[in-house]
């Protein structure tokens, strides 16, 4: 891949995620003070970067009496920020880990502990329906760790993932609300979601949950999920049903976006237009399985070039991956390698993507790809390493395949999340 083509890729990358960062975009929206106490609760991987500018708005602009504030961060492993007063916690990502336990824990308890003077300040991010746990009465942390798990592996999308872990915790769903009432509650969130649905942005904890327990039954009937005994009686349990739009625990309480993915999307267009590209912008709502996400866009591509336009194509939303074989990956290096074979022998065409928060897939460390970067002649280069790039894809394989190249997007943990971020360069040949 030509070396300026590389980098304008990756600066368009960086201009999504900068338009996404907390310390842009939170001071504006955070509220005053209340008369009681402050208490600060955020989840999510943006958590440790949103509590840090929180407390900075705070103690150093605001000069707010430190004993006034308190509370509890918890992101995923390595996502942690130095902190002055609330308490920093690293968790497990996407599987919970015992960290997330004592986080999610935590939260109750201190929600639990509010007043009607009191303010509870909720800061969400994506990532905080795995970093926040607290499993309803009756299943255990390793039942809810296996139904993770099954879900994940069953290609259902995210959406289907968190209707059934509201119904299976005492903080998702609006749990969170009712247990803080009558405190004021206010929740700011970086959204992640397609469609930006506040219900939907860390499995909604502090808001009303339209989903019901009917639905969590009919995503694990979808995809045969095979569940402990224990998650499928909690599954039928009336008194796991998540609390309503209208509920009283509710009425007060406020909940502001403070960045989405559309943001990010304008950014990386307006730095598009401004070198001088038409830009075709398919939105930040793309959802679906990866290699047939990525067959479409190859073939939008290939239009583009047949029309002689020199153009760019952005896309946000969140991919998702059958897993079948048993390769390393994640949605945007599975979406990656399929374009590879899409645009194969396709001159001047290059093409990035990444997850927005720094990490697709992986281990679940932070050293993990964003994403990977791909040209017309990755899959020429890959068999001239020996590499079978369609056998690589049927394997789920992405990682490897990628590092093999040299073509793995690694940025580190980024301290935001907006989802997914895929653009496509089509020049003129």
């Amino acid at each position: 891949m030509i070396g300026t083509t590389r980098a304008f890729l990756e600066g368009l990358f960086r201009t999504a995620v900068a338009a996404a960062h907390p310390a842009t975009c939170l001071p504006p929206l955070l509220p005053s003070p209340p008369k009681g106490q402050l208490i600060l609760l955020a989840a999510g991987k943006a958590a440790g970067s949103m509590a840090e500018v929180a407390e900075g708005f705070y103690l150093d602009r605001l000069k707010l009496p430190a004993g006034h504030l308190y509370g509890n961060a918890v992101a995923r492993h390595g996502y942690g920020r130095p902190l002055k007063i609330v308490t920093m916690i690293e968790a497990g990502h996407p599987v919970p880990d015992g960290a997330g336990l004592e986080a999610g824990l935590r939260a109750i308890e201190l929600a639990n502990g509010a007043d009607a003077d009191d303010l509870v300040l909720v800061l969400m991010s994506g990532g905080a329906s795995a970093n926040w746990i607290a499993p309803t009465a009756g299943v255990t942390f390793a039942e809810k760790q296996s139904v993770t798990r099954a879900l994940l592996r069953s290609g259902a999308t995210i959406g289907e993932i968190n209707t059934v872990r509201k119904h299976l915790s005492r903080i998702k769903g609006g749990r969170l609300a009712r247990t803080a009432f009558p405190a004021k509650l206010v929740t700011i969130a970086i959204s992640d979601v397609p469609g930006d649905d506040p219900s939907a942005i860390g499995s909604g904890p502090t808001v009303p949950d339209p989903t019901t327990l009917a639905d969590a039954r009919g995503v694990v009937a979808k995809y045969r999920l095979d569940l402990p005994s224990n998650v499928v009686a909690a599954l039928a349990d009336p008194n796991n049903e998540t609390p309503k739009p209208g509920d009283p625990v509710f009425a007060g309480s406020q909940f502001v976006l403070a960045a989405r993915p559309a943001d990010s999307l304008r950014a990386a267009e307006a730095a598009v237009r401004a070198a001088g590209y038409e830009c075709l912008s398919l939105g930040d709502r793309v959802e679906g399985e990866a290699r047939e996400v990525a067959a479409a866009h190859a073939k939008l591509a290939r239009e583009l070039r047949a029309q002689g336009k020199r153009a760019v194509i952005l896309s946000g939303g969140e991919l998702t991956v059958t897993i079948r074989g048993k390769g390393r990956g994640g949605p945007n290096q599975e979406y990656a390698m399929a374009l590879a074979i899409g645009l194969a022998h396709m001159p001047a065409v290059a093409a990035l993507a990444g997850d927005t928060d720094g990490t697709d897939g992986g281990v679940g460390e932070a050293s993990d790809p964003a994403g990977a970067l791909l040209d017309g002649e990755t899959v020429a280069r890959a068999k001239a390493l020996g590499l079978d790039t369609a056998a690589f894809l049927a394997d789920n394989n992405s990682t490897t395949f990628f590092a093999a190249l040299g073509d793995l997007l690694m940025t580190g943990p980024t301290y935001t999340n907006v989802n997914d971020f895929r653009v496509i360069v089509v020049d003129r040949a």
